[in-house]
C-alpha cells in the first residue's frame, strides 16, 4: 500500500472470479530439487498452506479471492502470480535472494538510537487507532532502520517477512515488506519531534484468524471495517453511499454525490469505472472526515473494494490514517468466515 498525507492506496491486485483448485510444485531454480515448507497463499487473505517434501502444494479459492497468489521461502526471492486462474497447475523456480540486503546500515550512525526509530517505525507502520496501538511486531530484531538526516527520512526493511499481533481484531498477519518510507516536513532529533510529509510501504500479507468466541472481536472487526478504504469503494460500487452513511462535500457544501461520481458498468467485465468530476470531501456517520483526490482521469474499482491504478487515486483524513494495525482481510464480511 501507498499512504501519504495527500492519499493512501492499496496494492490489491483484482482479476476475474472462477473457483478452482490451484496445484504446483517449487523447486530451487539452481538445483532443481523441491523446496519443502514454502509458503503458498493469496495475498491480503486468510487462504495459504505450504509445500510438502516434493515441493507439492494443493489450495482452494473460491469468488472471495481477488489477489496475486504468493510463493515465498526464506533466503529466496518470492514470485507473485497473477494469472493464476488460466492454469490448473503450475511450477515455480525460486532464485536464491541477494544476502546483502542493507547490511551496510545496520550500525550507521545517523542521529537517532534504534529504540527511537523503532518508536517511529511502529507508529507510522502499525499506526495510532486503537486497533495499531494493540498491534505487537514479534521480530522486531530482523528490521533494518536507517534514517536520512539530509533528507528527513526513516526507511525500514528486513530479511523476513514481520509477525504482527493483532489482538484487537484478533489476526495475526505475516507482511512481507518490501519498501517502506517516511518523510518528515520538520525535524527535531533531541527533542524527538517530527511532521510526517508522507508514507510509503507496500509488500504481500497473510492473515491467521485467531477468533475464537470474543463477541468484542467481531465489534472491533466491524468497526474496523466501517468507514475504512475498503467499505468505501465497496459502496462505490455497489452506488449506495448514502445508504452506507456516506455523505460527499464540495466546497464545504453536501452535494448529490452521482453529480461528482460517474460509476459506469463495462461489458463482460467485473469492474465498474469512475471517474470523478472534482476532488470531494467524504464525511462518515456524520463524523469521520476523509478527502479523495485523483491525478488519473479514471480509475476502475470491483465489488470486494479493489481498485486499480493504484497510484494516482489518494485519500487524506482518517481513511488517509489508516495503517496495518487498520487493515482486514480482502474478503472481510462477504464469505461469512472473515
Amino acid at each position: 500500500m501507498r499512504i501519504s498525507k495527500l492519499g493512501v492506496a492499496f496494492f490489491l491486485f483484482p482479476i476475474i472470479c472462477i473457483s478452482q483448485t490451484l496445484t504446483g510444485r517449487v523447486i530451487d531454480k539452481i538445483t532443481q530439487q523441491p523446496i519443502e515448507t514454502a509458503s503458498v497463499y493469496f495475498n491480503n487473505t486468510t487462504i495459504g498452506t505450504t509445500t510438502n517434501a516434493n515441493g507439492e502444494f494443493s489450495i482452494d479459492y473460491s469468488d472471495a479471492v481477488q489477489s496475486t497468489l504468493v510463493i515465498s521461502y526464506l533466503g529466496f526471492d518470492k514470485v507473485l502470480i497473477s494469472d493464476y486462474r488460466s492454469q490448473n497447475n503450475i511450477n515455480v523456480e525460486l532464485v536464491e535472494a541477494d544476502n546483502t540486503l542493507d547490511e551496510v546500515h545496520i550500525a550507521y550512525d545517523d542521529g537517532l538510537t534504534r529504540r527511537q526509530k523503532l518508536r517511529l517505525f511502529r507508529k507510522e507502520f502499525l499506526g495510532t487507532s486503537k486497533f495499531g496501538k494493540s498491534c505487537k511486531i514479534l521480530n522486531e530484531d530482523d528490521l533494518v532502520l536507517k534514517y536520512d538526516k539530509h533528507n528527513k527520512a526513516l526507511y525500514a526493511s528486513s530479511k523476513v517477512p514481520l509477525q504482527i499481533l493483532n489482538k484487537a481484531l484478533e489476526y495475526e498477519i505475516t507482511y512481507d515488506l518490501m519498501e517502506f518510507e517516511t518523510n518528515f516536513g520538520y525535524a527535531n532529533l533531541s527533542e524527538m519531534r517530527f511532521s510526517v510529509n508522507s508514507v510509503t510501504f507496500y509488500g504481500t500479507s497473510f492473515y491467521n484468524d485467531l477468533y475464537t468466541t470474543k463477541k468484542k472481536t467481531l465489534k472491533h472487526r466491524d468497526k474496523a471495517y466501517k468507514g475504512s478504504v475498503q467499505h468505501f469503494l465497496r459502496s462505490l460500487y455497489n452506488k449506495n453511499l448514502r445508504a452506507e452513511g456516506y455523505w460527499i462535500y464540495h466546497d464545504k457544501f453536501r452535494v448529490e454525490e452521482w453529480e461528482y461520481f460517474l460509476v459506469e458498468a463495462l461489458e463482460n467485465e467485473d469492474f465498474k469505472k469512475v471517474t470523478l468530476k472534482e476532488n470531494v470531501s467524504i464525511l462518515f456517520e456524520k463524523n469521520d472526515q476523509s478527502k479523495i483526490q485523483l491525478e488519473v482521469p479514471e480509475f476502475y474499482v470491483d465489488s470486494y473494494g479493489n481498485f486499480t491504478p493504484v497510484v494516482g487515486v489518494y485519500f487524506s483524513g482518517v481513511m488517509g490514517n489508516q495503517r496495518i494495525g487498520d487493515t482486514l482481510p480482502l474478503a472481510f464480511g462477504l464469505t461469512g468466515k472473515e
